[in-house]
């Protein structure tokens, strides 16, 4: 298949982006409880963001698994909406980077395809890197701050920013795919997750999204708003201490992941304007090297 028959790009009329960064969250297996894609979409709440590309779902989505559904408008016509990916602008004035953004849902299908998609739309739009965002289940407390971990094939970027080499061998889903098909394209890509306490189940943790979002922040220098994720995230808290506190075992494994918690905290991570500043010198470096 190619990407020409499923990829709707929408430029023309659209001013060039300020050295723009991709951000992809995609709901789905690398996105526990739909953290990554809560972070981003609070991200550009109240912010204007036009959709530039679109990826036509027909081709990738077994629908008995991710099912369309049906909306009434105010006139009670009826529509079907079906699972979207859409990439759209969004500008940071005074910031160091506007943003290229993605937040969608993890084909079931042609992952190599829909992968090449996103390469063509990050390339066209001239972003100078490309973030995956996702979450998973990990052994952290809910009484701490969840921890955001990076990996990136690209050896400057680890050496710039500190980040490990991935190791993991196994099944994948597209976020991998994806990873893969950046690096022998040669446009710098780096994985950020978030881990999840995994005792909570699925129940949504939006302080793990508060989490992505800070360390957006930290290194893209892009201004995040959490207020309400926060309020939820405090309400949520509440809940998990006292479905703990009726369990003395729960109490314990609890107490126990704090110490581990806190001995890794020890282990001290840059501040976050050290993080910017190295990630800038990387891309200046990068630029440098083009020309």
């Amino acid at each position: 298949m190619n990407t020409a028959d499923v990829l709707s790009t929408f430029f023309d009329d659209v001013a060039p982006l300020n050295r723009p960064i991709m951000v992809v969250a995609l709901r789905g297996w690398f996105d526990i409880a739909e953290v990554a894609t809560s972070a981003i979409d609070e991200l550009l709440v109240d912010r204007i963001a036009p959709v530039v590309a679109s990826i036509d779902p027909d081709p990738f989505f077994d629908f008995t698994q991710e099912r369309p559904f049906v909306e009434l408008d105010d006139d009670e016509t009826r529509h079907i909406v079906w699972p979207a990916n859409d990439f759209q602008f969004a500008r940071f004035p005074g910031s160091p980077h506007d943003l290229v953004v993605l937040v969608g849902v993890e084909p079931h299908l042609r992952y190599a395809t829909f992968a090449e998609c996103v390469l063509q739309v990050a390339e066209a739009s001239k972003c100078e890197v490309v973030v995956t965002v996702g979450a998973v289940a990990d052994t952290v407390p809910h009484t701490r701050a969840p921890l955001v971990v990076g990996s990136t094939t690209n050896g400057a970027l680890q050496r710039a920013l500190g980040l490990s080499t991935p190791r993991y061998q196994g099944i994948t889903g597209l976020v991998g795919v994806l990873q893969e098909r950046l690096d022998r394209a040669g446009m710098p890509a780096v994985s950020l997750r978030v881990g999840v306490p995994h005792y909570l189940g699925n129940a949504h943790h939006p302080q793990s999204s508060i989490a992505l979002l800070q360390h957006l922040h930290h290194v893209l220098g892009v201004p995040v708003h959490t207020d309400r994720l926060a309020d939820d995230a405090q309400r949520r808290r509440v809940l998990h201490d006292e479905a703990v506190a009726e369990d003395e075992q729960a109490t314990a494994y609890v107490a126990m992941l704090e110490r581990e918690y806190d001995q890794k905290a020890e282990a001290a991570i840059p501040s976050g304007e050290d993080l910017a500043a190295d990630f800038e010198r990387f891309l200046r470096d990068q630029r440098d090297d083009e020309e």
